[in-house]
Parts: structure tokens; C-alpha cells; sequence
């Protein structure tokens, strides 16, 4: 039987998201804004305010959609996966109850607590400027956090973002006065990676794992942004071990059983964010969601139909999910200017022929389509990635396919690179001595 698969949200990982769904089944869609790739593969879409419940309910109803998947962060935390459990369509994100692990991270922190879920850092959450000036004096170097979502750009950290302990507190009180709390977490010293995982409510499946790079410029320097790329090398990545993959696994597990006994039950995409320290193991954060660029890591290397995998998790019943073991790498093309103001309504132009016989493919990201072509907002623009059987084949593949895309525009050409790879293998091997 043919499904009727509903996806709400655009942007590169939607994109892939789009395709792979595609694959096996009708692809319905609900956006905000025209998002050229996604619209070329609906059979049919509703631009429109996708957070409008009673707009977006009653198109899904329509249209007899089997199974809902909703992928932003925002619209997770406003409901959206809501609106359709409450028409009776089956759903394969999380409701805004189980969202709650992103979209509160003072929620998070408090249930690995109270569940004695390993890999917390030391932490406190303040709502004065005096807790907060106790908290930074009992921690020491320590991570400023917003409680809410911020698109990965609201954390500071002490030494790099914030120079002194004036500007420390500085923030956290614009925070409080902003959110009224603030989270403060001890900074870590480690090796970030994301691990990915298809989950039913009770049980999950993993993806492969995938590291991320925020800072927006090479070397990994300049501020944080939400993501200019990523690499994947199969089953490990090249700092990992086993077992440390076995401990991240654990955690989420854990967590999962955590929110099912809170009576949140998390149906959707858990990605743990980690860190490989010297004390093993520790999260940075959960996330409700594919990441981006992360989903396009492993949706390039997922063998198993995506529709099918929804359908098994709206169902609470998990299949078994494989994925292929080649590399892969991700970069991001941003607007100039990105992130601290990217340069908006720029035409960029694409010669999809070179890209695709160049052996890798792209996603747009945030841009928007009228009838004189594509255009760029303030944010990334699009996503090129390739897979090959090393990193350093598809590193190449991805940035000779970059070459194809024309506009005011420029990426990370580190990611991916043995230089940066090696850096990241060295600083790993000096934890552990």
C-alpha cells in the first residue's frame, strides 16, 4: 500500500528528509515559505503558517495522511506533532510534552538527576544574579545557557566567549532578566559527536555516529552557529571506541525509559549531543530532531526505507534499521556576512548537471523561490554532501562539488580534512595520557 507521508518544515535536512521519504511513498507538505527542492518532490503542499493548528489540521485530514513526521525545533516545541495526534493521524515526531528534553534544558538536566542518568556535568540553575555569582564561584570554568532553543547559538562559553568573570555574569544576568533562569554548567574539555537515534517510545535504533562543526570559521574558530558541516566514518568515527559508543547508547536509552515513566513517551528522532572527555562520557545536550547538517550524514548512508521506519515508530513498533559503512562529509554554502548578519535576497545559481556528475548532491537550506529562481535569506544557504569509502574521497567529491554553486557565498573548507581530523585525533590521545 501506498502511503500518504505528511513532512512540515523546510530546509536542507528537510530536504533529504523530503527525498528520502519519496523513495517509497507520497510525499505531502506544509511550509512557511516555498522551499524549491521540497516542492519539486510533494504531490501536493500548503504554504502556510505551519504552527496554525486549525489551517494545517484540517489540510492533513484532507488529504488522507497515514503518517505525520514534523522536524523543526520550534515547531516541535509549539505543538505542531499536536495537531495531528489530535485528528487522529499517526505521528512519527514528538509531542510537545516529549519535545520538552530540547526545548527545556533545565527539564533535561532535572530528569538525568532525578532518574540518575550518567553524563551529567556539574550544573546549576539560577534565577537571581547573586545564585548566579554563587553557582560560577562553586563551578569555575564554566558554560553560560539559555534554558530555551536558541538554533545553537545562544551558548558562551568562559574563555572563549566570555572573558572574565564580569562578562560572565554580565550575560547570565540578560538571561534572567530575558528567561528568568539561566543554565551554568562546569565547561568541559573534550571531543564533541552527535549520535542519532529512530525511537518508538520504548525502543530505539541508532544511527551512525556524526561530528558537527559550529564555529563558523576554519581552525574552529569564530562564534557559534548552526552547523557550517559535518563528517561521518561508518560504524566509529576516528576518536571513538566501542565502548565509548556503547556508554552514549546507554544514556539514551536510559533517557528514553526516563521520559516513558514520566508519561511523555518520545516517538521521533533523540539526537544526543556528547562529549568525549577524560572522564569518559558526558551530554552537552538532547535534541528532539534530525541535526542539521547531521541528518544528511546518515540519511546518504540509510538503507532502509525512511517511510517504513516511520510507519514502525508511530506504531511503537521499531523495525530493524541498517545503514551503509561509507564516509561521508557535509558543508554548508552561507550567505556573506553569516552569522553574524548574512546577505539576504541574493540570486544564487546552480549547474545541477556538473553537481551531480560530480558524484555528490545538495540540499537547499534556507533560501526562497520566486518566479526569477532561487534567493538567499540571512541564514545557511545550502548543503552539498558525498559519500565514498574514505574520508578523504568524499571530502574531495564535496568540495569539487561546491564549485557548481554560484552566489554571494562562501563555506568551511576544513571539514573533513585529515589536518583536522588529525588535530581532533591528537587532542583526544592527550586527554587520555
Amino acid at each position: 500500500m501506498n502511503m500518504n507521508v505528511l513532512l512540515v518544515g523546510s530546509g536542507a535536512r528537510e530536504h533529504i528528509i523530503a527525498q528520502q521519504i519519496c523513495r517509497s511513498a507520497s510525499l505531502y507538505s506544509i511550509m512557511a515559505k516555498k522551499h524549491p527542492g521540497i516542492a519539486s518532490l510533494s504531490k501536493e503542499m500548503l504554504i502556510h503558517d505551519p504552527a496554525d493548528s486549525s489551517v494545517v489540521g484540517a489540510w492533513a485530514k484532507s488529504k488522507n495522511i497515514d503518517i505525520a513526521f514534523v522536524s523543526p525545533d520550534a515547531l516541535l516545541s509549539e505543538g505542531v506533532t499536536d495537531t495531528f495526534a489530535d485528528m487522529g493521524i499517526q505521528v512519527a515526531s514528538p509531542t510537545k510534552k516529549a519535545a520538552r528534553i530540547e526545548w527545556d534544558k533545565g527539564f533535561a538536566r532535572t530528569l538525568m538527576q532525578a532518574k540518575e542518568i550518567p553524563g551529567c556535568p556539574k550544573l546549576k540553575i539560577a534565577s537571581t544574579p547573586d545564585e548566579a555569582k554563587e553557582a560560577i564561584a562553586e563551578i569555575g570554568e564554566v558554560v553560560i545557557k539559555p534554558l530555551g532553543l536558541t538554533g545553537g547559538k545562544g551558548v558562551r562559553i568562559s574563555g572563549e566567549h566570555l572573558s572574565n568573570e564580569e562578562e560572565i555574569l554580565a550575560y547570565c544576568n540578560e538571561l534572567i532578566e530575558k528567561d528568568g533562569n539561566v543554565l551554568i554548567e562546569e565547561k568541559l574539555d573534550g571531543e564533541e559527536f552527535t549520535l542519532q537515534a529512530f525511537c518508538d517510545g520504548s525502543d530505539l535504533a541508532l544511527m551512525p555516529p556524526v561530528q558537527d562543526h559550529k564555529r563558523a570559521f576554519e581552525g574552529d574558530n569564530g562564534p557559534n552557529t548552526g552547523g557550517m558541516g559535518s563528517y561521518s566514518t561508518g560504524k566509529l568515527l576516528p576518536f571513538l571506541e566501542q565502548r565509548d559508543l556503547n556508554r552514549a547508547k546507554d544514556i539514551m536509552q536510559k533517557t528514553l525509559s526516563a521520559l516513558k515513566e514520566e508519561g511523555s513517551p518520545f516517538t521521533g528522532i533523540l539526537y544526543g549531543q556528547f562529549m568525549l572527555t577524560k572522564d569518559r562520557i558526558k551530554v552537552i545536550e538532547f535534541n528532539a530532531r534530525f541535526g542539521d547538517p547531521e541528518a544528511m550524514n546518515v540519511l546518504t548512508l540509510l538503507k532502509t526505507e525512511l517511510s517504513e521506519i516511520f510507519q514502525s515508530m508511530a506504531e511503537g513498533k521499531l523495525i530493524p534499521v541498517t545503514f551503509s559503512n561509507e564516509c561521508t562529509v557535509v558543508k554548508y554554502l552561507v550567505p556573506e556576512g553569516y552569522p553574524q548578519k548574512g546577505l539576504s535576497n541574493k540570486q544564487i545559481t546552480i549547474d545541477e548537471k556538473g553537481l551531480w556528475d560530480s558524484g555528490a548532491k545538495f540540499y537547499y537550506g534556507s533560501v526562497y523561490e520566486t518566479e526569477d529562481g532561487i534567493y538567499t535569506t540571512t541564514s545557511r544557504t545550502a548543503a552539498v554532501v558525498a559519500k565514498a569509502d574514505t574520508l578523504e574521497e568524499a571530502e574531495a567529491k564535496t568540495e569539487n562539488a561546491l564549485s557548481h554553486i554560484k552566489g554571494p557565498l562562501w563555506h568551511r573548507k576544513d571539514i573533513g580534512t585529515k589536518e583536522l581530523i588529525s588535530r581532533r585525533m591528537e587532542h583526544v590521545r592527550r586527554l587520555k595520557s
